[in-house]
């Protein structure tokens, strides 16, 4: 009998220490996230605690899809912290994803790509000190590796021509609109974005057969890309874009002036202590200056 209770207290102390050992640690799964967060997630995931730390320091998985949105961190990543961050690939690196990177420059993307010969997906829209040239030096460094890039988005960059998007057509070997974000607008013939409206009931559709073009062509929604005409009536945003009533209506508004923005502006929705919901930028001086 003594001994039966002394081994099942051997047993309950072996499984407290056991279970002891363990507090803290993060649940297996979670390691399974890793390589699906963005940078700045996966940089703060790395500081929460050691067994993180040293899966992301120990594993190239994580880094093999790098994905920068510095929107909202006013352009805080360098050529020389892009080159560091894309080294943990170990040369591995299949796709670059940088939004908003106005500091990276041609001859910091030239050196990712340079030492990541194997990178097939390279979006860079809104990266205002890349130029046209640096993206077709980038991808011509690529097919020198017998790498193809399957998807390439430069929406944002300055001074594309047309004779920049025929090289860049060239170099995918793809006479396919949708491997590039930018193509010719059929209206004014620049190089830009070009949407087609999704509504089966669009009077241009209808009328002209046609309502394909840039939103300097064509007014549109910026969520659901559906035109907006002059004689629609004007809905009032608390961003710069244009949305249609459908649209407006399902997006959250500001407490005050009871103005939505578009998803992509929402990280422009200012906290109020106190109040639920957001303020928009220009209520939330209104309020800071009372």
């Amino acid at each position: 009998m003594n001994m039966e209770i002394s081994h099942e207290t051997t047993h309950k102390q072996h499984q407290m220490n056991q279970d002891s050992s363990n507090i803290g640690q993060p649940h297996e799964s979670l390691y399974l996230v890793l390589p699906y967060l963005p940078l700045f997630e996966l940089l703060a995931m790395a500081q929460t605690c050691k067994s993180f730390n040293d899966a992301l320091n120990n594993d190239i998985l994580p880094w093999l899809n790098i994905v920068v949105d510095d929107k909202l961190r006013g352009s805080r990543v360098t050529d020389e912290i892009l080159v560091k961050i894309t080294s943990k690939a170990m040369g591995r690196l299949r796709s670059l994803v940088l939004v908003n990177c106005g500091m990276i420059t041609d001859d910091g993307l030239l050196n990712v790509v340079a030492n990541n010969p194997g990178i097939n997906k390279l979006h860079l829209p809104q990266c205002t000190g890349i130029t046209a040239e640096g993206i077709i030096r980038a991808v011509t460094t690529l097919n020198q590796h017998n790498t193809t890039v399957k998807t390439l988005k430069i929406n944002g960059i300055s001074n594309v021509t047309k004779e920049h998007l025929q090289t860049l057509h060239f170099l995918l070997n793809s006479d396919d609109s949708s491997s590039i974000d930018v193509e010719i607008c059929p209206k004014c013939d620049e190089p830009r974005m070009v949407y087609d409206c999704p509504s089966e009931t669009c009077d241009r559709k209808r009328t002209t057969g046609s309502c394909r073009g840039c939103k300097f062509c064509v007014l549109r929604c910026e969520e659901c890309r559906i035109c907006i005409g002059f004689d629609d009536e004007e809905i009032e945003v608390a961003c710069e874009d244009m949305l249609c009533e459908g649209c407006w209506i399902s997006l959250p508004k500001c407490n005050f002036c009871n103005k939505p923005y578009c998803n992509k502006h929402a990280y422009k929705q200012c906290a109020v202590p106190g109040s639920s919901g957001f303020v928009c930028e220009a209520c939330y001086m209104k309020i800071m200056e009372n």
